[in-house]
């Protein structure tokens, strides 16, 4: 004869809330969530439903020896209590483990990237820079240049922080044919207004030159950049002031020569000074001049000796190399450089200009003097699809292309012009004016197609024009030049 037992109406009423939220927590099966009418709950049901969380929970049998036909509510009390706590510890056990577990994420603009637990003060991040180029000169009969597909860069970088005071950066460059380092330094971030910085990096003379690789209106610089220094070695104060309207960098330095980065090592046993002070007033307001900066940068020191370690060759956009001082002209005394600059940034358009003198005592034999070398060059550019320009480019397409779709990126239109003067006092004592020219003078055009925030298309013709360079006094063939660029950066 089956007997059903009915407990009390408040105990019952308990057990049945109790059950049914257990089994909602562990995501049972419909049927086991739902708890019968309470005019037919029994306790040999809600034991045998019990023990199906219980196997859950466990993986096998019933918890703490329960038996299967147990039938008394203080049992059925007590193993839900242990069913409890061993939720309790369960989640206690995956909060540990989620505080010890560092994590782990890979996107499209930050790539690859690892941060450790809580705090979280050491990250490091992997990102890469590659850029195929394809050069072809057009009308070069006097002067052939070989045309040519290359990788210009192939750059790996591994940055990050390591605690809240230790920032770092080690970049090689791994096109060409060997494999160097182009940036590897620490940052010791003391604070926003104050951090140094020290090992290799760019120096902070040029406005163009201290634009990403990957973010420069045209593919290669212009004229005024090859008369301020590249990277260097040394140890750098820097900071930002005034809500980051002003910042400023000084640093002392192996000393590099105009256009190049400096050798590993200090060549001549001098150095120099180098800083920078760059102000945006209207930076925080949102009004019209937003986007304008403007600031002063320089560098002095002293070089002494002779070949590319100490003495300057410089080079069209085109990367031919147009001036360079006789073999036996040595630097042989004080080096400076000084460079106002400016850029303005509003909605789809930009600007940015650079006039840049760069001076150097020099000595040929018993002769000595000192020749004051002077470029400037003017860039602009157009968002044509209206996404806003800027210093590092468009970020990111409004409708990044997509194959059959409707997005087809960004396109942005940019134009430079500039123009570099040899001092006269060059000629012809330390330098041919039938070898190289006196002055150069170049114009280019270029459209920039941001597929994604990654990806980038370029093409860009440029055309330079010489005084002086040639034989008998004649002036150097123009250099016409189409380049083009697939970009990956992430």
């Amino acid at each position: 004869m089956h007997i059903r037992v009915r407990p009390p109406h408040a105990a019952r009423a308990a057990t049945v809330w109790l059950c049914g939220a257990i089994a909602c927590a562990l995501a049972l099966p419909t049927q086991a969530q739902t708890p019968p009418p309470a005019g037919e709950l029994t306790v040999q049901a809600l034991a045998e439903r019990l023990r199906a969380i219980e196997q859950r929970l466990g993986g096998g049998g019933a918890i703490a020896g329960a038996s299967a036909d147990s039938g008394s509510l203080a049992e059925l009390d007590q193993r839900l209590r242990i069913i409890e706590r061993k939720l309790e510890l369960q989640a206690e056990e995956a909060a540990a483990k989620a505080a010890s577990t560092p994590s782990v994420s890979l996107s499209a603009s930050k790539g690859l990237a690892i941060k450790s637990p809580p705090p979280g003060d050491v990250e490091v991040k992997l990102k890469a820079l590659v850029q195929a180029d394809g050069r072809f000169f057009i009308g070069d009969e006097r002067s052939p240049q070989n045309d040519t597909f290359l990788f210009r860069r192939i750059q790996p970088t591994l940055e990050g922080t390591w605690g809240s005071l230790v920032g770092f950066r080690l970049t090689p460059e791994f096109a060409g044919d060997s494999a160097t380092v182009n940036d590897a330094y620490l940052d010791l971030k003391f604070d926003p207004r104050a951090s140094v910085r020290i090992g290799k990096f760019k120096s902070p003379v040029g406005l163009e030159r201290l634009q990403s690789s990957g973010s420069n209106a045209l593919i290669e610089l212009g004229l005024a950049s090859e008369l301020t220094p590249n990277r260097d070695l040394g140890v750098q104060l820097q900071g930002e002031l005034a809500g980051a309207t002003v910042s400023y960098a000084l640093g002392v330095f192996n000393g590099a020569v105009d256009g190049r980065d400096s050798p590993t090592v200090n060549p001549d046993n001098e150095f120099e000074l180098a800083g920078r002070v760059f102000v945006e007033p209207w930076k925080n307001d949102g009004g019209a001049l937003s986007g304008l900066g403007f600031g002063l940068a320089g560098s002095r020191g002293d070089k002494r000796g002779g070949g590319n370690n100490a003495l300057p060759r410089y080079r069209t956009p085109g990367q031919v190399q147009f001036f360079n001082y006789r073999s036996a002209v040595l630097a042989d005394g004080a080096h400076s450089r000084w460079s106002p600059q400016a850029w303005f940034y509003r909605n789809a358009f930009g600007v940015i200009g650079e006039y840049v003198g760069s001076s150097q005592e020099v000595r040929n034999g018993a002769f000595a003097g000192e020749l004051d070398h002077r470029a400037w060059q003017v860039t602009a550019g157009y968002v044509l699809t209206g996404e806003d320009a800027g210093y590092k480019g468009v970020a990111r397409p409004n409708q990044p292309f997509t194959v059959g779709g409707a997005g087809w990126g960004a396109f942005e239109l940019v134009a430079r012009y500039g123009r570099l003067e040899i001092d006269e006092a060059a000629f012809p004592r330390y330098a041919d004016r039938n070898a190289v020219a006196a002055a150069a003078r170049s114009w280019g055009l270029g459209l920039n197609w941001y597929l994604t925030g990654n990806l980038k298309l370029v093409a860009n013709y440029t055309q330079t024009a010489f005084d002086g360079g040639a034989a008998a006094g004649r002036d150097r063939e123009d250099e016409k030049a189409f380049f083009t660029r697939a970009q990956l950066a992430f």
